[in-house]
């Protein structure tokens, strides 16, 4: 018997996510889509079987009775007003992350959740990564001591060939890649710290992307690659076919300090050879590093005790291997969303609070940037919707507050 069914907004390239639900033997459903290009309501039905519904608008998913939660999958400038609308309609919502392009939007998700009482899931999938997941178990375990700084460096070795041929290279549509790609890393910052940015600073620009001479005239649609293909293309400044406008950064440098003493760096280069994230957590009786994010041979290693250059690190833990999107970590957010549509768990790993808080943060490192690296403090959320949703708000700081990193 199905007791959950789902409808699905946006059936592009995160719609595999709907496709983990899709379990109709273990009472889940998806038994209506909504996308305007027919070709993605095509492949719905390849998917779902042809007894699933087709929409061209959202408006005509959110009136379907047979429809309980609804994944909101669009690009990210439509977060805000699928998922409103979806949570005002009574449906309970898995948004893909960033939960907004705007503090404001964010906020406005936020209340909607609170006063229409719908369920509301942000789909921050690296807290379910296994390396990820590793290092919080050594932090909260005391094996580094009070974590007091993180550093994370994101390689993003195939930003050109993402993020600067289509929608994501104009600032209308994803405001700054600190947010669209850095939320995630954000999020783990202040997942592993303990606590939320009260003030930012940063620097950064377009180095290589904004050369006009490279970019398409027509519709901003992304060529399909071979894998050999994108192994080809380099270096950067030869790449072709990039988007017509391009106003977003390619290199960011940001410091936060978070509300509890912490204090953090993030890096994000879209012109590196390499893709990976290296996160380095800094505590008071050691330090922690991860090399690898989910490829085979990831391991997370420990420094806890004097020493010169040792590149092994005392203690090496070893994540295991799992196979999937993002090393299951997809599969993993869903069934947390299933879990809490079906009320066998209200404490999930991720939090509806904590993505507001990462764009927040990221919103306000990009005014920052293209200020000039000028101090900016992220907007306060209002105590009062943060403690709807069982959690506290950010706490500001003085810039010279040191206060302990335990809670």
């Amino acid at each position: 018997m199905v007791d959950v069914k789902f409808g699905v907004v946006g059936n592009g390239l995160r719609g595999d996510l709907a496709r983990m639900a899709h379990r109709p033997d273990e009472g889940l459903e998806v038994v209506a889509v909504c996308d305007p290009r027919p070709e993605r309501l095509g492949m719905a039905g390849e998917w779902y079987g042809d007894q699933v519904r087709g929409y061209a608008n959202y408006e005509q998913l959110l009136e379907d009775k047979d429809v309980d939660a609804v994944f909101v999958l669009t690009p990210d400038h439509l977060h805000e007003e699928h998922a409103c609308a979806a949570l005002e309609a009574g449906k309970a919502v898995y948004l893909e992350k960033p939960m907004a392009i705007t503090v404001e939007g964010a906020d406005r998700i936020l209340a909607t959740a609170v006063e229409s009482g719908s369920v509301l899931y942000v789909g921050h999938n690296m807290r379910h990564t296994a390396y990820v997941m590793t290092m919080k178990q050594l932090i909260d375990k005391g094996e580094i001591g009070e974590v007091k700084a993180i550093w994370c460096r994101h390689f993003v070795g195939n930003g050109g060939d993402f993020y600067f041929r289509d929608w994501h290279a104009e600032r209308r549509y994803s405001n700054t890649l600190l947010l669209q790609k850095g939320s995630h890393d954000i999020d783990v910052i202040h997942w592993l710290g303990g606590g939320y940015t009260t003030a930012t600073q940063a620097f950064g620009g377009s180095f290589v992307y904004a050369e006009s001479d490279r970019r398409r005239h027509g519709p901003a649609r992304v060529p399909s690659w071979t894998r050999d293909q994108l192994v080809e293309h380099w270096p950067p400044r030869r790449l072709p076919d990039l988007n017509p406008v391009i106003d977003v950064e390619d290199l960011s440098l940001v410091q936060m300090q978070l509300d509890n003493g912490v204090l953090a760096t993030y890096d994000q280069c879209h012109f590196t050879p390499d893709y990976w994230r290296n996160f380095t957590v800094i505590g008071d009786e050691g330090r922690l590093e991860n090399f690898g994010n989910g490829e085979p041979g990831t391991c997370v290693r420990l420094w806890n005790r004097r020493c010169g250059y040792y590149p092994s690190g005392h203690v090496r833990s070893i994540p295991p291997e799992e196979l999937g999107a993002h090393g299951r970590a997809d599969q993993r957010c869903v069934d947390d969303f299933v879990d809490l549509l079906r009320g066998k768990t209200r404490d999930t790993l991720t939090s509806p609070v904590a993505a507001r808080e990462a764009v927040a943060t990221a919103c306000a490192a990009a005014e920052s940037l293209r200020a000039g690296g000028g101090l900016v403090r992220p907007i306060v959320l209002d105590d009062k919707v943060a403690h709807a949703f069982g959690e506290r708000a950010v706490v500001p700081l003085r810039a010279d507050d040191r206060r302990s990193a335990r809670r």
